[in-house]
């Protein structure tokens, strides 16, 4: 479903200093993967994210999605497959506290670019109903726990039918019960509706849950 070939990411500190965050990247993510991206801090997790994820560009190397190489693509062709295609979760939930809960959900819909045929509002509720949090749909992200908050997060995720789930460090802000209660969700996803999940963490038990562990040191895969 993504592939990446050669890649390289590279930043121009000053006139003479380069950093290199990704070192000649080659790696192969299939329809339908559970996959988990495990690394140190600094060792390239999320350049590499942004990178699959569509929020970055390489230096050097291909990016294809479903065979198709993103660099031919116009910025707004690729931000609307990035819409379309991908749907984030992350660590710190970045809800928007001025939003109730499905109004969150929905936020991503705003953004559409082409004509969505389905009922969003309806597939809000339908989703909320799934993950236990429908009673909180007048709610504010702030009147509400984290382990809900983070619900709300994959629920907006969700909204678009994505392809991809990537989900950075989604169990980091959560205590253990609920963090194992956000793991079974995901696997649930993959599961059952067949969506490819990546989830990257630094964490070995978090790892240990998914089908695939993809390790990456020093910017380069190992």
């Amino acid at each position: 479903m993504i592939q990446l070939k050669h890649v390289w990411k590279k930043y121009q500190i000053d006139d003479d200093v380069v950093f290199t965050a990704l070192k000649d990247i080659s790696l192969i993510l299939e329809k339908g993967g559970f996959s988990a991206l495990i690394g140190p801090s600094g060792s390239g997790k999320s350049t590499l994210m942004h990178i699959i994820g569509l929020l970055d560009k390489a230096t050097e190397g291909e990016v294809l999605v479903e065979g198709k190489n993103i660099a031919e693509l116009s910025d707004d062709q690729l931000s609307t497959l990035r819409n379309e295609f991908v749907g984030f979760v992350f660590q710190q939930f970045n809800l928007i506290n001025k939003l109730t809960v499905q109004e969150n959900i929905l936020l991503p819909t705003t953004y559409a670019r082409k004509k969505i045929e389905y009922d969003p509002v309806k597939r809000s509720r339908e989703i909320m109903e799934r993950f236990g949090i429908a009673e909180k749909a007048n709610s504010y992200p702030n009147k509400i726990s984290g382990g809900q908050q983070q619900r709300v997060a994959i629920a907006r995720a969700l909204i678009m039918s994505p392809s991809l789930i990537l989900a950075d460090e989604p169990t980091g802000n959560l205590d253990t019960k609920t963090g194992n209660e956000i793991m079974k969700l995901l696997t649930q996803l993959n599961k059952e509706d067949n969506i490819t999940v990546l989830i990257v963490t630094h964490e070995q038990d978090i790892a240990a849950q998914t089908k695939r562990k993809i390790q990456i040191i020093d910017g380069g895969l190992v």
